[in-house]
C-alpha cells in the first residue's frame, strides 16, 4: 500500500556499504523501519542521506507492507528545513540525545496523532529559540503523557517522588526516589510550557543528577529501555 505521510527520523544505521536503515515514527502508522537500498552511493535521486539526520522532518511516500518487515521509501522531502538543530553544537547534542531517547522509548507500532504533533510542535520551537540547557528535561516529562506514566501530582506538596509509583509521598518509601533538592526543581517543570524554561535555573550537577532520575524513571516504565549512549556528550556541553 502506497502511503504519504509525515515522518520524523528516529535513527539512521549503516546497512552494508551502500544502504542505510531507517527507523521513523509517522503521522500515519506510528513507528517504522524502512530499507533505503543504495542511498549512500547514488549521485542522483529523490532519497538523499542528508535528509535521514536526527529527528529531522519529512514527507514522505512510502510503500507500507504492514508485516512487520522493513519498508520501502520512494520519494522524500523535508517539511520544513531546520535553522539551527543540526548547525548550534548545543541543540545538535540535545538532538543527539533526544532521538536516542524517543527511539528507545516510543515502541508502538500504530497511529499516535497527539504524540506525533506533540514532538513537531517542539522540535520546531526547540530550533527556532535560543539554545536552553533545561529544554530536554521538560521535553522528556512532557513525553510521558503520550507514554501513559506522567506524574500523579495529586500530592504534588509532598516531600518525595516515588519513582516507580509515579507519585509523590509524605514520608520515604523502599523504592527510587526523587528527594532534597532535585524534588524542588523537579516539581518546578511540572505543568510548565517551553516558554517558561528561562525562569528555571540550575547548576550543571544538579541538572545532571536530576536527568539521571528522568532517565532512571523511563528504565523503570517502559520494557526494554535501553539508556542512551549520548548522554556523555549532552552533559559535556552543558555548563
Amino acid at each position: 500500500m502506497q502511503v504519504t505521510t509525515k515522518a520524523i527520523v528516529l535513527s539512521s544505521l549503516k546497512y552494508g556499504d551502500t544502504s542505510l536503515i531507517v527507523k521513523t515514527f509517522t503521522e500515519s502508522d506510528g513507528l517504522k523501519a524502512y530499507l533505503l537500498k543504495g542511498i549512500l552511493s547514488a549521485k542522483r535521486g529523490k532519497v538523499k542521506a542528508a535528509y535521514f539526520l536526527p529527528l529531522m522532518q519529512l514527507e514522505i511516500v512510502a510503500n507500507h507492507k504492514n508485516k512487520g518487515t522493513l519498508e520501502s521509501i520512494k520519494e522524500v522531502r523535508v517539511v520544513e528545513p531546520y535553522k539551527t538543530l543540526h548547525t548550534d553544537i548545543v541543540k545538535n547534542s540535545m538532538v543527539l540525545f533526544l532521538s536516542e531517547m524517543l527511539g528507545n522509548s516510543i515502541q508502538e507500532q500504530e497511529k499516535d496523532s497527539a504524540l506525533f504533533n506533540y514532538l513537531e510542535y517542539a522540535l520546531y520551537w526547540l530550533d527556532g529559540h535560543p539554545s536552553n540547557s533545561n529544554f530536554h528535561i521538560l521535553f522528556l516529562l512532557n513525553i510521558t503523557k503520550y507514554l501513559g506514566f506522567y506524574p500523579d501530582i495529586s500530592f504534588k506538596d509532598e516531600q518525595y517522588f516515588d519513582l516507580v509509583e509515579g507519585s509523590f509521598y509524605r514520608t520515604p518509601t523502599l523504592n527510587p526516589l526523587i528527594e532534597d533538592e532535585s524534588l524542588v526543581y523537579f516539581k518546578k517543570f511540572l505543568g510548565i510550557n517551553f516558554d517558561a524554561l528561562n525562569a528555571i535555573q540550575m547548576s550543571k550537577s544538579l541538572r545532571q543528577e536530576l536527568l539521571k532520575k528522568v532517565i532512571l524513571y523511563f528504565e523503570l516504565h517502559l520494557h526494554s529501555f535501553r539508556k542512551p549512549k549520548s548522554l556523555a556528550v549532552l552533559n559535556a556541553v552543558f555548563e
